[in-house]
């Protein structure tokens, strides 16, 4: 599970990943999910903190009740297992209904000489979007963490190749944001999270759930400075094979405008769908 102190890294050992990616390929994902309902009962109860952080988030800042939280919990451990086994059910060949809100203005980005930024969020399974967004002449340059798995990255590589998106790692040197900066200027994507600060402590205040948030200056800053559009994306599970990719314009007059636009649209995102939101640490410290 992510929490302040997450490493990025997908859980499981390498051979268990490369297990769960073959047995995925045959086997009705209801099985696994039915298993992983009775495992996470066990996560729960290890990962104290992350648990604490679940259970502020839904009884402070969703106000639910005592029973009606614990169930919630419960429930936002359960989709992000989904998110997991979903993504290597996917490395294994299987497909997912996706549908598009909003496709519209992705279209007609992709369609523009200029580049522009695309937004992610710790929310649903955004990394989907990666494998069914299609971007025609435009390369979606997308920042990942470095420290991730082998298995996770070489499956991610291999799909990402079929859908013009490259991978920039994240540097400790900082050259990554060089990488997306020239990526805009060229014409492409630079896709990054919104929600998270990594790498630097500069950072933009926006009203998120009620009270102030912390959210990284990068992305705001770079769009405003190639004065490219913005787009946020977030891909919600809401079926058993099937996702939606909502998908939504950001102002970019200003930074602080941009940031608290984006604030604003996870806002309405994470109230929809509120047991897939997966920051799993306390967001407003």
């Amino acid at each position: 599970m992510e929490h302040s102190d997450w490493k990025g890294t997908t859980g499981g050992t390498p051979w268990m990943q490369r297990f769960m990616a073959r047995w995925f390929r045959y086997t009705p994902l209801c099985i696994p999910y039915a298993i992983m309902g009775f495992v996470i009962v066990g996560y729960m109860a290890y990962g104290r903190r992350e648990f604490m952080a679940a259970w502020r988030f839904f009884r402070q800042r969703m106000g639910y009740g005592w029973l009606h939280t614990v169930w919630a919990v419960y429930v936002n451990y359960f989709r992000f297992g989904q998110i997991i086994i979903d993504r290597f059910a996917m490395y294994s060949g299987r497909h997912f209904r996706f549908d598009l809100d909003g496709g519209e203005l992705f279209d007609e980005l992709v369609h523009a000489p200029s580049g522009f930024v695309q937004l992610s969020s710790h929310t649903g399974n955004y990394e989907l979007a990666g494998y069914s967004l299609q971007s025609g002449e435009k390369m979606i340059y997308a920042l990942v963490f470095e420290g991730e798995t082998e298995t996770v990255m070489r499956n991610r590589d291999r799909m990402f190749g079929q859908t013009n998106v490259r991978m920039v790692p994240m540097r400790a040197d900082m050259s990554h944001i060089f990488t997306l900066s020239n990526a805009l200027r060229d014409g492409h994507i630079a896709s990054m999270p919104g929600d998270r600060i990594f790498g630097s402590n500069k950072v933009l205040k926006a009203t998120f759930m009620g009270e102030e948030a912390r959210f990284p200056l990068g992305p705001f800053a770079m769009a405003q400075q190639r004065e490219v559009p913005m787009l946020a994306v977030f891909v919600m599970k809401t079926g058993t094979m099937h996702y939606t990719a909502h998908i939504r314009r950001i102002p970019t007059e200003s930074r602080q405008e941009a940031c608290q636009a984006f604030a604003r649209e996870l806002e309405l995102i994470v109230k929809q769908y509120p047991t897939q939101w997966f920051n799993f640490y306390d967001f407003w410290t």
